[in-house]
């Protein structure tokens, strides 16, 4: 990410946080939201392109600020149309984002740290530790920076990272994208995933109307424990009841990603609790077919359970699709982010 030192980066702020910074260099306050306008409906790269801004202005404003565009370093594509961006970032350190377009949607997955704390035991991206947040600035870079930016229909923060243990950055990248002074999407257009942190999961429920996908994988918490360590610390039972205490039925969408396990979580039995578990929540399920990696000890369930396991749910009032494979050959599907500066 482009960084100049002891500069404020525009990229990412609010109208309120641009306010402030007007206020406190003497601008008058509808300069905010000219800034806003150069920064999200225009995309400048450049203070000095701001030219309804007086000189004075824009002289300062290079004094103090800057705008974080960077481009990516690397660009890889799939057989499938699929193409992963690798982004520079603090420290040597490298997040990629993946474009996914399919028919009339373009989708970009988004990351939101630099590796992550949760430790999942299936996540490539979890495997390698925690390196650091992303600025809301870095969050929105991997969507300006790309050349398909025009195209996207879709945003999903689904790539490297947990949402909701970088909170503040998220909900302001969130909010670019979705206010009338930013990009003024629909914020049915975007979905945030997360693992069940329970603080930031409430009040990102109380803070933001986007689409929310919680990832489940297993209804047995012994089990669910095993694969994943926030079980231990906010167990799924506490997270389900938490969001039976909002509304689902209008235009925000819950749903849960389940990955498939061979012989782990992908029998009747486990279909029958997780129906048991999600029961009254207007809710739908994605099951993801598991992409074996070398960091990860297990197997993809066979088509045969899968389809099972999706048949069982649908008959039992739970929609569930199964969600497409996309960009495996070039390590972009789900859980196998890790950030890695390849130059093919």
């Amino acid at each position: 990410m482009k960084v100049e030192s002891g500069k404020t980066n525009l990229l990412g702020m609010t109208l309120e946080q641009l306010q402030e910074l007007c206020a406190t260099e003497g601008f008058p306050r509808f300069t905010a939201k000219q800034l806003c306008d150069w920064l999200y409906r225009k995309r400048v790269d450049s203070i000095d392109a701001m030219t309804n801004l007086s000189l004075a202005q824009r002289a300062r404003l290079n004094e103090m600020a800057y705008i974080g565009h960077d481009f990516p370093a690397n660009c890889q594509l799939s057989r499938d149309g699929t193409k992963k961006y690798l982004f520079p970032v603090l420290d040597g350190q490298y997040i990629e984002a993946v474009y996914i377009p399919d028919d009339d949607r373009a989708t970009l997955c988004v990351s939101c740290q630099v590796g992550c704390k949760m430790g999942c035991r299936f996540c490539v991206t979890g495997q390698q530790g925690f390196h650091g947040n992303l600025a809301a600035g870095d969050i929105l870079n991997q969507l300006f920076a790309i050349p398909e930016f025009e195209l996207l229909t879709n945003v999903v923060f689904m790539g490297m990272g947990e949402p909701m243990d970088n909170l503040d950055a998220v909900l302001a990248a969130t909010r670019v994208l979705t206010a009338p002074w930013g990009l003024g999407w629909s914020p049915k257009r975007i979905t945030v995933s997360t693992v069940g942190i329970l603080p930031g999961l409430r009040r990102f429920l109380d803070e933001s109307q986007c689409h929310l996908a919680v990832s489940l994988h297993n209804p047995v918490a012994p089990e669910r424990q095993q694969m994943m360590p926030v079980q231990k610390a906010y167990p799924l039972a506490d997270v389900l009841a938490l969001l039976r205490q909002y509304d689902w039925s209008g235009q925000r969408r819950l749903s849960f990603e389940y990955t498939m396990f061979r012989g782990l979580n992908d029998d009747l039995g486990h279909a029958a609790k997780l129906v048991d578990a999600l029961r009254g929540l207007d809710c739908r399920v994605n099951l993801i077919r598991f992409h074996e990696s070398p960091e990860a000890p297990f197997k993809t369930s066979m088509p045969t359970a899968i389809k099972t396991f999706q048949d069982y749910l649908n008959r039992n009032g739970i929609v569930c699709t199964l969600r497409a494979s996309r960009g495996q050959d070039i390590d972009a599907a789900c859980g196998l982010l890790a950030g890695k500066n390849k130059t093919s």
